[in-house]
């Protein structure tokens, strides 16, 4: 049988120890690997580098022996060359002047033309040795002739000691003339090195090699190289951490593989690589800190060591859930068994009534709470077991004079185990008492303050009204810009106390939708022109989009939907400083009798703040400009009113970019009898409209009305029109209507031609109606030049035309008035007074103006007798026509 390997908790704790060792010896082993492997390649690195510093070490012995033996001594016995040149820079700095220039020589001191001639030759050897090298070299020659120092370099010395370098070529001379008249001075000492330098100006690390020629009777002669380095050391290798010292440990050998091994020792902080040179007294040194080494081993081993870091926790995470969940079960359930009974235990003792459990078999309480515990000492439980079974387990008892309820129910798990529970009825009915009251308090403050708010409303509301008519009133005889302020600020008063009364209504359930017929054009109309004069006053542009037709009629509150476009589109003013506002109206696809009004401002959006009001008033802070402050239970009351109506308000915002207000209204469509003839039918428009929604927009009214609408392409081919529509003063001409969006309705530019705001539809109606007859008025006359006070219904053309459609719209007009259908008898009225006005029957057409008029305040008693009259004058014609 084969061995199972037995899953208990131990042997698992062991098997995931075992994991995490092998894991954390792994890891070592991989970073002991990293860290030998990059401190055996700096090893070979620094190997390398000592065996080159060495070879250039021998190259310059030499090349200093050359100097010394074939240059300055040939030059001491050699006749001097006359055609040198110097050139005295400053007091005993001299330049040689020569044609090579890969290197310059300066002199300091007094010298004879025999130190000249040397530092020619010395110059024009080291420029053959320099040629093709490009560190910055320098050669310094202490003469003990005369005591002159030589400095023959690679840099632009000339230029150096004439300009911006001067102190720093002083600062350096002086420092190697110190160096070797103390290097002249020790006797023992013929070589010497220094450690590395640093040149400030040109980075370049460099060490200096010096060595001391003795001459009887003179003063010792000392030769220095500045060797550079930098073209000797890695890239990958930091020149600020070496260092070049004396070698302390140097012993006689001189076995190659000796002098050329480099050792490894822990200086804290860092760790030192060192390499000695051989046949020389230094140590070339590579110090790493011991921080940069471990940054450099993380980088290169990040992930292996995400990975181990990886298995370790889910090591630990293994090992925890499998002893959590699957080994140690009965610990687990002993643990969750106590938090039951602790939380049986809190929830019994926090429970307002007593609860008893208790066990008849053992006779011992299994579970209770104080209630039960305090009256346990006077009840007898076998006697209320045997009375509840008679009374469906509810019983009443007096315990020191308190009236308890006793409820009892049997243990279906356990026989012997019954339940009791104890509610004291004194208390409860003392605590429905208090609530109730607490109840009515609350009902009659609401009741007060509604009745408070409802009063206060209307007896701010007639002074404030009285202030807004004398405030317009005076606004139209000054245009001072304060008075306009002022009755700005007195309307947005008498808006928030209507909106105060109205919310308080809405709270008291005091309002219902007064739903009623209305034109929803004539209702945008009104809106478009109580908006304008803000609309003006801040330069911002408004479109009334309509899809649906002019004529229609909708059955629902008219009051109600007014009160909250003209809300919303106050509020839009508010937030919006430039740009435009749009109100688009169209019907929900699929349902007629549903309509989707969109309201669109370019503003600069709105806040979390006031968004948070439309869930209740005032709770944030609003937006304000110089015409006043936004009110805070605006979106919260239309969203009230919308909610009454059966819709839904919906606000999208976004920063910097705009508002859009989403309302869905059911408003129901009247069924309307067809009209036999519309008010344009036969007219030709021509529209030459730049803004593509205006366009759209007099195109839409101008169908509705029947009249014929031409492009600019239709009138180029030849097509004739009766009136122009533009937008572009440019291009008004003959009979035209020029449209703009600040005009408070129409007003004649000249005899043939209006400027009409497109926003108000029965503006434009108007306008387009009285052009057309100056049109008519104007073609007749031209006609009849002759005979001006020459009825037209002499002729039998106009008398037939007048006895087929006048009577019928007569009749008509006396049927739309018992009906009350306003609109309809609006537009019959404005086709009578056309006719009137073609057929030059003046009389005939005032009387049709008195009735728009009366129409207008639906003056019924009026209307009927101007109908009458009407009726007369119609009936007196064609008794002159037909005698």
């Amino acid at each position: 049988m084969p061995y199972k390997f037995p899953l208990t908790s131990g042997n698992v704790t062991r098997f995931f120890v075992v994991f995490n060792l092998v894991l954390f010896l792994a890891l070592g082993a991989m970073v002991h690997n990293s860290v030998n492997a990059w401190v055996t390649e700096k090893r070979y690195a620094m190997t390398d580098l000592a065996r080159a510093m060495q070879k250039r070490i021998d190259a310059y012995r030499f090349a200093t022996w050359q100097i010394y033996e074939n240059l300055a001594t040939s030059a001491a016995g050699s006749a001097p060359n006359s055609s040198l040149q110097e050139t005295r820079l400053r007091p005993d700095v001299y330049y040689l002047e020569k044609t090579r220039r890969k290197t310059e020589a300066l002199i300091f001191g007094s010298h004879d033309s025999s130190t000249l001639d040397m530092t020619m030759r010395m110059s024009n050897y080291l420029d053959t040795l320099w040629g093709a090298e490009n560190p910055t070299w320098s050669m310094y020659f202490l003469n003990g002739q005369d005591n002159s120092l030589i400095m023959i370099s690679t840099l632009p010395l000339k230029d150096m000691a004439t300009r911006y370098k001067e102190s720093a070529i002083n600062s350096l001379v002086d420092s190697r003339r110190a160096e070797m008249l103390q290097q002249a001075n020790a006797l023992d000492e013929r070589e010497s090195f220094s450690p590395l330098r640093h040149f400030a100006w040109q980075n370049d690390h460099y060490f200096t090699l010096r060595t001391t020629f003795n001459q009887p009777g003179h003063l010792a002669t000392v030769v220095a190289f500045d060797l550079p380095v930098n073209d000797l050391i890695p890239r990958s290798m930091p020149l600020e951490n070496f260092q070049l010292r004396q070698d302390a440990t140097q012993t006689s050998s001189t076995d190659d593989e000796s002098s050329e091994s480099t050792h490894v020792s822990l200086v804290n902080p860092n760790l030192e690589i060192a390499a000695s040179l051989p046949s020389t007294s230094l140590q070339l040194v590579y110090r790493v800190p011991l921080t940069s080494l471990a940054l450099d081993t993380l980088r290169n081993l990040l992930w292996p060591l995400l990975i181990n870091l990886v298995l370790f926790l889910l090591s630990i995470a293994g090992i925890t859930l499998l002893r959590q969940q699957s080994l140690r079960p009965n610990e687990n359930q002993s643990a969750e068994l106590d938090s039951l009974r602790m939380l049986n235990e809190e929830i019994v003792a926090s429970l307002p009534v007593g609860l008893l459990v208790y066990d008849f078999a053992t006779n011992r309480t299994l579970l209770s709470n104080k209630i039960a515990e305090h009256l346990l000492p006077h009840l007898n439980l076998q006697k209320i077991i045997n009375m509840s079974d008679q009374h469906q387990g509810v019983l009443q008892a007096t315990i020191n004079n308190e009236v308890y309820e006793i409820r009892h129910a049997r243990s279906v798990l356990s026989p012997h185990t019954q339940l009791f529970m104890m509610r004291d009825q004194d208390r409860e009915l003392l605590v429905n008492k208090k609530l109730q009251k607490a109840q009515q308090v609350l009902d009659r403050n609401h009741q007060m303050r509604q009745q408070l708010m409802h009063n206060l409303g209307h007896a701010l509301h007639r002074p404030l009204e009285s202030m807004v008519m004398q405030l317009v009133q005076l606004s139209q005889r000054d245009d001072d810009e304060s008075v306009l302020d002022l009755l700005d600020e007195s309307q947005g008063l008498a808006r928030l106390v209507d909106d105060i009364v109205l919310l308080n209504r809405l709270e008291a359930h005091d309002w219902s939708p007064d739903a009623s017929r209305f034109n929803l054009q004539e209702l945008l109309d009104e809106i478009a022109l109580e908006s304008l004069p803000l609309l003006r006053r801040k330069g911002l542009a408004l479109v009334v989009n309509n899809h649906l037709a002019n004529d229609e009629m909708r059955f629902g509150d008219r009051r109600a939907l007014r009160k909250v476009l003209t809300t919303l589109m106050h509020y839009s003013l508010t937030t919006t400083q430039w740009g435009k506002i749009s109100l688009e109206i169209k019907a929900s696809e699929g349902k007629a009798d549903r309509i989707l009004l969109q309201l669109v401002d370019t503003g600069s959006g709105l806040t979390v703040d006031e968004l948070s009001n439309v869930d209740f008033p005032f709770l944030g802070d609003t937006t304000q400009d110089r015409f006043g402050q936004a009110s805070g239970m605006a979106f919260f009351l239309c969203k009230q009113l919308c909610k009454q109506m059966g819709g839904t308000l919906e606000i999208v915002a976004k920063p910097d970019i705009g508002t859009r207000y989403n309302i869905q209204l059911p408003l129901a469509l009247e069924q309307q009898t067809e009209q036999e003839e519309k008010l344009l039918e036969g007219v030709s428009v021509l529209v030459d409209i730049a803004m593509e929604d205006v366009h759209k927009i007099v195109c839409r009214h101008l169908e509705n009305w029947g009249a014929k609408c031409l492009t600019s392409d239709e009138r180029l081919s030849g097509q004739e029109h009766d009136v122009l529509v533009t937008d572009d003063p440019a291009r008004l001409s003959g009979w035209a209507l020029l449209l703009a969006g600040d005009e408070m309705g129409h007003h004649a530019l000249n005899d043939q031609q209006f400027r009409v705001n497109f926003n108000l539809s029965n503006a434009l109606l108007d306008a387009l109606l009285a052009l057309i007859e100056k049109q008519l008025a104007h073609d007749l006359m031209e006609e009849n030049n002759e005979d001006e006070t020459a009825t037209p219904l002499l002729s039998g053309g106009y008398f037939q035309l007048f006895t087929e459609t006048v009577p019928p719209d007569v009749k008509r007009l006396y049927t739309e008035a018992a009906e009350k259908d306003y609109p309809s008898l609006a537009q019959t009225a404005h086709r009578l007074k056309g006719v009137f006005a073609m057929l030059n029957l003046v009389p005939g057409k005032q009387l049709c103006e008195e009735l728009e008029q009366h129409i207008k305040v639906c003056d019924d008693s009026t209307i009927k007798n101007t109908t009458s009259d009407i009726d007369t004058y119609v009936n007196q014609l064609l008794q002159q026509g037909n005698p």
